[in-house]
């Protein structure tokens, strides 16, 4: 089965390697310090530090490669490059929502970058699949548990 691309901005892209990076050198030399100390304890069998050195190396040796498979699959948008006369992955998007009489802006990214809390939201969510492809003055209705949402796109940049 073949995997499917991973979408992420630049500054996305750069941000994974730069965590990488972190991860294979900083981080991997602190965990082999504290096995270190650790073993240092005595009985590895009954050795609690040890178990937990142990256990954070293998959870940095999953993220490592995670990271990487990310990395080696990533389909780079650059952000100041889009075509910003439609919504598409990398823009800025800023909405109308009636129900709340509200303006929310959400910048359209791919699964590996959603941020909820700086409202970066995945081209595969319901909102940002739905707002994919749309252009300013379309409105969208997105299928939510309370109800329809129904958003109008009243901006998109960079």
């Amino acid at each position: 089965m073949a995997k499917d691309k991973v979408i992420l901005t630049k500054k996305g892209f750069e941000e994974l390697e730069v965590k990488l990076e972190y991860l294979k050198t900083t981080k991997r030399s602190e965990i082999a310090g504290q096995i270190k100390i650790a073993r240092e304890f005595g009985d590895l069998s009954e050795n609690a530090e040890y178990d937990e050195a142990k256990n954070e190396q293998a959870r940095v040796e999953a993220e490592i490669i995670e990271i990487e498979a990310i990395v080696k699959d990533a389909e780079i948008v650059d952000a100041d490059t889009i075509d910003v006369t439609t919504v598409n992955v990398g823009a800025k998007v800023k909405v109308y929502d009636k129900e709340y009489d509200e303006e929310i802006e959400y910048q359209i990214v791919g699964s590996a970058e959603v941020d909820l809390t700086k409202n970066k939201i995945s081209n595969e969510c319901p909102v940002g699949g739905a707002l994919l492809g749309k252009k300013i003055g379309d409105k969208v209705t997105v299928p939510a548990p309370g109800g329809n949402l129904i958003l109008k796109v009243i901006d998109i940049h960079r």
